[in-house]
């Protein structure tokens, strides 16, 4: 059975509902949980018992490595190797909040299930009051994946969480609807083989922005084009290598001037409504009334990327809760660059890059 804990989002770690969270994870179970991200789903990161249990209620890919979530840089002391000048600047500007950091891992700190074999551990410190807490009832480093079945849509709220993992995890802990509605941005600090020349990849895009990264680190070249790892190579972060954020239906999104991509989708939903299938499009506000679909799923505004970004995960999982098995989705009409470049690869992931460009 999943126990079921409804807090306040300001909760303090004193709270005896997430006292109970946290005694669950130190005791080696599983516990779903707000971030301002989405929902994680969290276990002692040092336990490989406490963490294959967090792979087996996803069902997740063993080489996917997880993120390591703190609520003190002290807790770092534990789990990492070093951190230099450039990751320092980086926690300095956005801890709490959306960006995971890649860095060397202590020796034998965590379970080996966490890193994947890689001599590397992602960590961040989550913004949402409810995490943090958590965290320090747990008094331990808490990996946590998103908490959905993998591949599934990312839960932005307590009942996508239970949609997808009632009966298979320990608890849940309901502390309200995420914030940014996207993963954390994952970042890596690469140097020359000589030890100069630093930069910062991005590995994976998401709410702290290529535009926030060269803010603060003016002069470090920031490296954004998102490569997908080799067949048979483990990914260095979550949300690289594998299809994600996907619904059940079929997914193809449609690139093109605006006249050209509607006329597309119109044909395409005609053509799929005479076989027979149950048909969806997703588009922004402005653009919803240009369909007839069984299900259309406005996200945002077309002037609102983070309106968008917060509503992706939920209105992708519409179209399952509706039987849809065919979906159209408009390509987003943002600039690749801020929030639009992290909704932009989520789409892709959720399509298997499954694009029509006309």
């Amino acid at each position: 059975m999943t126990l079921y804990w409804k807090v306040e989002p300001d909760a303090s770690h004193a709270h005896p509902f997430l006292l109970e969270a946290g005694k669950m994870i130190a005791e080696g179970g599983t516990v779903a949980f707000p971030t301002e991200t989405v929902y994680g789903l969290g276990a002692d990161a040092r336990n490989t018992e406490a963490v294959e249990a967090v792979f087996r209620a996803k069902g997740r890919p063993a080489d996917n490595p997880l993120i390591v979530h703190i609520a003190d840089r002290r807790q770092l002391d534990g789990i990492v190797r070093e951190t230099d000048g450039a990751a320092l600047r980086l926690m300095d500007a956005f801890w709490p909040g959306p960006l995971t950091i890649v860095l060397p891992a202590a020796p034998g700190a965590l379970s080996p299930r966490v890193t994947a074999g890689l001599p590397t551990v992602g960590v961040r410190m989550p913004a949402h009051p409810v995490a943090l807490a958590l965290i320090r009832a747990a008094g331990c480093p808490v990996a946590a994946p998103s908490a959905n079945r993998s591949g599934r849509p990312s839960p932005t709220n307590a009942a996508h969480v239970r949609e997808d993992l009632d009966g298979r995890i320990g608890g849940i802990v309901d502390g309200g609807p995420a914030g940014v509605g996207l993963e954390s941005t994952v970042v890596v600090v690469e140097k020359g083989l000589t030890g100069g020349d630093t930069q910062i990849r991005v590995l994976r895009p998401g709410g702290v922005t290529v535009a926030d990264l060269r803010r603060e680190l003016p002069g470090v070249p920031i490296a954004a084009e998102i490569e997908e790892p080799a067949e048979g190579q483990t990914p260095r972060s979550p949300g690289m290598k594998y299809a994600h954020y996907a619904p059940k239906g079929r997914l193809t999104i449609v690139e093109g001037s605006p006249e050209r991509v509607a006329d597309r989708i119109r044909r395409s939903l005609s053509e799929a409504k005479r076989n027979g299938e149950r048909t969806g499009v997703l588009a922004v506000r402005e653009r919803a009334d240009l369909y007839d679909a069984d299900v259309i799923a406005a996200c945002g505004s077309a002037n609102d990327p983070e309106e968008a970004a917060r509503n992706l995960y939920a209105a992708l999982r519409r179209f399952d809760e509706a039987g849809v098995t065919c979906i159209w989705a408009e390509q987003f009409p943002f600039p690749p660059d801020g929030i639009g470049l992290a909704l932009a690869n989520r789409l892709s992931k959720a399509a298997g890059h499954r694009i029509e460009r006309v």
